[in-house]
């Protein structure tokens, strides 16, 4: 069994040779396993094991076998105790998700720490049927038939290759103790249902089901890999980058057969979920303006296109700028420069052209406020400045990222775009105070 672990190790490119690993450690058969097999292969374990206080006693028991365990190894052994109830409570999540997130976050943080080069857990084939069969219970799209990943992002799953019969045999050829967690055998647990009701009555119909299972997950992991590469070719048509902000041709899109899927494949990464995403493709008929939100970002239908953008928290600080500041980095990048007037104006909007007599200093930088106005430059006549961004098309998004730079409370420059006419070069200007936008 080594040698089929060492060659999967090598086949999905897991641990470098002799690589320092964080392996989480129940104090069960999977892990004990796990554990033994990396450091028999010449890895450098780290035992890490949490205490989630969720089974009394039998808790303690895991938490003082693991410790034994490291120190039977010859190996560094950490451990955390977790209020794990209390945690789920406050976030409104299950135990399960919560034992989860807690343990994944600690263990990532113990890796940065000590600088090891990813964390091991023992998830087995049977978990990756198990899991399998959940996600199609829930109702899953193509990702969700492969099963779990060997590796995300430094979570590797070294163990997916062998079953728990096998793990059993490897532990006894070896003569290895381990803990049984007696939550095991409740079916309050969904896990647990499809572990000793569900998948046995498949067996019944099919003794060999489990493989049959990972043969399948297997097919569907090569399918997916087809998959994604004809989606990247497909979103490289239809989805554009500007900084951080992704842009997504609708006309394009609307001319794929498959838009609903693609549009999924696109959005996914950004948090929509699936009721969003069918209002968002249903809104390409109808609502341009219309905003929806996912934990983490939002995007805007803005005529010809969707707009998404990271969801940040305002900036309301004003920011001062003085008279012997030639140059200023936070929060834009902006040049000031003195010149006499020789007639010539630079019309780049990254540019603005000012008399200097009429800026009085100190200067102030900030976002735009919905009671701003200003005399863009050629009018005669004040304009609010939200009408002025429907007049020149700018969405939403945009306007966020806008700064205006005052004078005296007087804007100046809505800076990358329009100057305030009041401050604009004339035939009695003498001293020019150019500023630029720079990158």
């Amino acid at each position: 069994m080594l040698k089929i672990i060492e060659s999967y190790i090598l086949r999905n490119k897991l641990l470098s040779a002799n690589a320092k690993v964080i392996v989480g450690i129940s104090g069960g058969a999977d892990s004990v396993a796990l554990l033994h097999i990396l450091k028999t292969l010449g890895y450098q374990c780290i035992v890490a094991h949490c205490n989630f206080h969720l089974r009394g006693e039998e808790s303690d028991r895991d938490e003082l076998f693991v410790q034994k365990l490291a120190s039977n190894f010859a190996l560094d052994f950490h451990k955390i105790d977790f209020e794990t109830t209390n945690f789920a409570l406050n976030q409104k999540i299950s135990i399960e998700m919560a034992a989860r997130d807690l343990r994944y976050q600690w263990f990532e943080e113990l890796r940065l720490k000590l600088d090891a080069e990813v964390i091991a857990v023992a998830h087995h084939a049977d978990d990756n049927v198990e899991t399998l069969l959940m996600n199609l219970t829930r109702g899953t799209g193509l990702r969700g038939m492969t099963g779990i990943p060997v590796r995300n992002g430094k979570i590797i799953r070294p163990l997916l290759a062998i079953s728990r019969t096998e793990i059993i045999n490897y532990l006894k050829s070896n003569n290895l103790e381990f803990v049984t967690d007696s939550t095991n055998i409740e079916n309050k647990y969904i896990r647990n249902r499809f572990r000793n009701e569900i998948i046995p009555a498949f067996e019944a119909i099919n003794p060999s089901f489990r493989s049959t299972i990972n043969e399948t997950i297997e097919r569907f992991e090569e399918i997916e890999a087809i998959y994604n590469e004809h989606i990247s070719f497909l979103k490289k048509q239809i989805v554009f980058e500007k900084g951080n902000t992704v842009i997504i041709d609708t006309l394009a899109l609307r001319k794929c057969k498959y838009a609903k899927t693609i549009l999924y494949e696109i959005l996914f990464p950004m948090n929509f979920n699936k009721e969003s995403l069918i209002q968002i493709l249903n809104s390409m008929d109808y609502s341009p303006g219309a905003l929806f939100y996912s934990p983490t970002h939002q995007l805007l239908h803005d005529r010809d296109k969707f707009i998404v953008t990271q969801i940040e928290s305002v900036d309301f600080t004003e920011y001062i700028i003085n008279k012997t500041d030639t140059e200023i980095l936070s929060p834009i990048h902006l040049g000031f420069t003195y010149k006499n007037n020789n007639g010539i104006i630079n019309k780049n909007p990254n540019i603005a052209m000012l008399d200097a007599d009429k800026v009085k200093f100190p200067l102030v930088l900030r976002h735009w406020r919905k009671s701003d106005s200003f005399v863009p430059f050629g009018m005669k006549t004040r304009k609010k400045i939200s009408d002025f961004f429907i007049d020149t098309k700018v969405n939403r998004f945009e306007k966020e990222q806008i700064w205006l730079l005052l004078s005296e409370k007087n804007i100046v420059w809505i800076v990358g775009n329009r100057i305030d006419n009041r401050f604009c070069i004339d035939k009695n200007t003498s001293k020019v105070i150019e500023i630029q936008l720079l990158n």
